[in-house]
């Protein structure tokens, strides 16, 4: 019996399914089982996947559920003590499930290891990097003001943390990963390994490019968290609100950068501001300030340029901490 299952939901995926298995195939940890639910795919996803002579590797194909169901799907089919995801457009290092193992392995009484980000576009290059965050451990109240674990290619969980907080919810269109985390959060412990272990593929054909989609499942995700939070973690609602609505700006900016997108996005950080004032002070916020005041005082492409020109020369991780 493998120690990890690793579950990978694939729809459509043909241009990047070859290389997200590849990154699997590649881990230096090698005792797990490959569980790629194929959900409705009508390209040739199908046919790629039967060109791989993988034994580890179990292709289930059903009607088409969407990102949450196919992921429950690999949770009934899993057999490992263990349980990771990646979705069929992201990579992971080849030391992500050893040293995700690892950790959990050194602490027991932890339920779940997640790793740090970096972002890559369409054709796999280097986009930017996820601020290093250092939460471990009751991470709970982290969690419930922001997603840090950014993605649902990240986390290796206990089998016993998934049977106690159960599956992801079906309901959901998009954001289903945050709120998977608040509830196994709620539960147990965190583990953090401190390197940058996932590489998550950014695409216009995102969920993050539907931000209507994102902002009405993310407002339903804070809103439902809250719900069940103590009292005593009440307060956090407010900066949990405002962090997602710069997440909203965020993805305006780079998603619709049409002048309704850039009023959009004036408006989702004016209203993070009043929420959370503090907020002022993050040099996140501050460099969304700046993004809008070039957006709405140049012209596009001029705009776009000085930006992409200030990313470069003031990132927000420097390049020597990115291990």
């Amino acid at each position: 019996m493998p120690v990890i299952s690793v579950v990978i939901p694939a729809y459509n995926a043909e241009t990047t399914i070859l290389g997200t298995i590849r990154s699997v195939q590649s881990q230096t940890f090698s005792d797990f089982e490959i569980l790629l639910i194929n959900d409705g795919s009508t390209d040739k996803t199908l046919e790629l996947l039967s060109t791989i002579d993988e034994p580890r590797l179990k292709v289930f194909s059903f009607e088409n559920g969407g990102l949450p169901v196919a992921r429950n799907r690999g949770i009934d089919l899993a057999v490992g003590e263990y349980i990771a995801f990646i979705d069929a457009d992201d990579l992971w290092t080849p030391d992500k499930l050893e040293f995700q193992l690892a950790a959990l392995q050194r602490q027991p009484e932890s339920g779940v290891a997640y790793s740090w980000t970096k972002f890559i576009n369409e054709e796999g290059g280097f986009l930017y990097a996820q601020k290093p965050i250092f939460f471990e451990g009751n991470v709970y109240p982290q969690l419930l003001t922001v997603n840090f674990v950014a993605n649902g290619s990240n986390i290796l969980v206990r089998r016993q943390a998934i049977e106690a907080v159960g599956r992801f919810d079906t309901d959901l269109k998009s954001a289903e990963d945050w709120d998977y985390n608040i509830r196994l959060a709620a539960h147990g412990l965190f583990a953090l390994v401190p390197h940058y272990q996932i590489l998550y593929r950014k695409s216009s054909g995102a969920m993050s490019s539907k931000v209507d989609v994102m902002e009405k499942a993310n407002l339903f995700v804070i809103e439902s968290a809250f719900e069940k939070a103590p009292i005593e973690l009440q307060f956090l609602k407010k900066q949990s609100l405002s962090n997602t609505y710069k997440f909203f700006a965020k993805l305006y900016i780079e998603y619709v950068p049409t002048r309704d997108g850039i009023k959009q996005a004036s408006k989702k950080l004016k209203k993070a501001l009043q929420l959370y004032p503090p907020s002022l002070l993050d040099l996140e916020t501050l460099r969304l300030a700046i993004k809008l005041v070039l957006l709405q005082l140049l012209p596009g492409e001029v705009a776009k340029h000085l930006i992409q020109l200030f990313g470069k020369n003031f990132p927000m991780v420097p390049v020597q901490n990115q291990d």
